[in-house]
């Protein structure tokens, strides 16, 4: 049997712990390589880009040993955002693309993701045959033809000036106060730099990575920080990105923090408004409030739900040929612009909208009125499988029967850690904190 390395959003795992290890990261990249690697000419080439975690440094020349190994020619982008890897491996047309990123985890942990040559992620058939290619080798090219590596010293200044070609012709943002919170991740260059270029005050916070401090006290995950000095500083506004950028929270300038269902519900009222909004849909995931549904539905749009993870997002929108979705933790996808979720490129968007309507980030940020929504995490140990529990499904059944009519409710295992998620809506409170503890006290009993 194969061992399953992918999970919702590429390979993720503990730093030097199965499957991030060295090891891995080259068996991967051989992997990869031969699978990409479509003749035995020695053009074929793949990008990669990280993030400032420490153990990066150990992937990026693992992956680089197993590419060049397959006769890959591997251009290093150093620390950029996600997006700017799709963007690039696209744009430089290479054969692969490579992002060394656990996101929004904490620095111990890191991930490698893939994206095919048109910069979108990878297909699940494409991830399978990977797999398969690890687990039974790959045989090494021969010595002329090994790969080469280089370094693209101007890959974080290609993105933010593309990034800027997205805003609004002869537009700029003079007089607009923006905190810009980086959480010490790859954009804490290239974030600063676009908002300043287009004629912003920038107040960065989160721009000091020192390999261990990503997603620390910052970022979209811990928002307090970029809150408060918004409010401190009389700011217009805070962009709160995580540690690869692929996601985004705004802050209005009452401190008060909008997710990524508040912004997908702006954007596409304001782009159906416009008649930018293909399909008159919007895509999103089973996680995204019910408040959002019924407010598009108000206006004769449609919210159209996936399973969690971006890739699963950007799947169904090009299926069916749309170009707005995302998810409730702030990945927004906009596939005019972009590839892939690209926390930067909404945060730009979001200035758009406070240009050509004049209101304020607070009047912006809170579109419709939210379901009540609790959500819960219970860690496990690998292995465990809590969820097959009698006592564990009969809470869930019970759960179930009591929401009914009233709410929703939402059970899955993480895609990127070994959680369990515990999730329901429903506009009595009393009844959704019932539901919910309940629900995790029958999984805590079993594990």
């Amino acid at each position: 049997m194969v061992e399953k390395l992918f999970g919702t959003d590429g390979v993720r795992g503990l730093a030097n712990s199965w499957p991030m290890t060295a090891e891995m990261a080259l068996k991967l990249g051989a992997a990869a390589g031969r699978h990409f690697r479509r003749d035995h000419s020695n053009g074929h080439r793949v990008v990669i880009g990280k993030d400032t975690r420490l153990s990066g440094y150990m992937l990026e020349n693992a992956l680089t040993a197993g590419l060049t190994s397959t006769g890959m020619n591997v251009l290093l982008l150093g620390p950029v955002p996600t997006p700017a890897v799709g963007r690039a491996t696209h744009s430089m047309r290479a054969d692969l693309g490579i992002m060394i990123s656990a996101s929004h985890n904490p620095f111990h942990d890191n991930g490698i993701k893939f994206f095919g040559p048109d910069g979108f992620k990878l297909s699940d058939e494409d991830e399978a045959e990977i797999e398969r290619m690890v687990h039974e080798g790959v045989d090494p090219v021969q010595p002329q033809n090994i790969g080469r590596a280089k370094r693209i010293e101007e890959a974080r200044q290609r993105y933010t000036e593309y990034l800027k070609t997205t805003f609004p012709q002869h537009k700029r943002l003079n007089g607009i106060k923006v905190v810009i919170d980086c959480a010490n991740g790859a954009a804490y260059r290239a974030a600063p730099d676009a908002l300043w270029e287009l004629g912003a005050e920038i107040i960065p916070v989160g721009v000091s990575p020192d390999g261990t401090n990503i997603n620390k006290g910052c970022g979209s995950t811990d928002t307090a920080l970029a809150a408060r000095t918004v409010v401190e500083n009389g700011a217009d506004l805070g962009i709160c990105l995580d540690g690869d950028a692929d996601r985004i929270m705004i802050i209005d300038e009452k401190g008060q923090v909008a997710d990524g269902d508040q912004l997908m519900a702006l954007f596409a009222t304001h782009w159906a408004s416009e008649g930018r909004l293909s399909g008159g849909k919007l895509v999103a995931t089973v996680m995204s409030n019910l408040g959002l549904e019924r407010h598009l539905a108000a206006q004769g749009l449609e919210l159209l739900r996936t399973k969690v993870g971006d890739r699963h997002v950007v799947e169904a929108m090009r299926a069916g040929g749309y170009n707005l979705g995302g998810e409730q933790s702030g990945h927004i996808v906009m596939t005019d612009y972009a590839t892939t979720g690209d926390g930067l490129l909404a945060g730009l968007q979001f200035l758009a909208c406070m240009l050509e309507t004049g209101k304020p980030a607070s009047e912006l940020c809170q579109v419709f009125d939210a379901v009540p929504q609790l959500l819960k995490n219970v860690r496990y140990t690998l292995g465990q499988t809590p969820l097959e529990a009698d006592s564990v499904r009969a809470a869930i059944a019970d759960a179930e029967v009591r929401l009914n009519g009233k709410g929703r409710l939402l059970i899955r295992k993480s895609g990127t850690e070994p959680l369990i998620r515990v999730m329901a809506e429903c506009e009595d409170d009393a009844l959704l904190v019932q539901v919910v503890d309940g629900i995790v006290s029958e999984v805590d009993a079993v594990i």
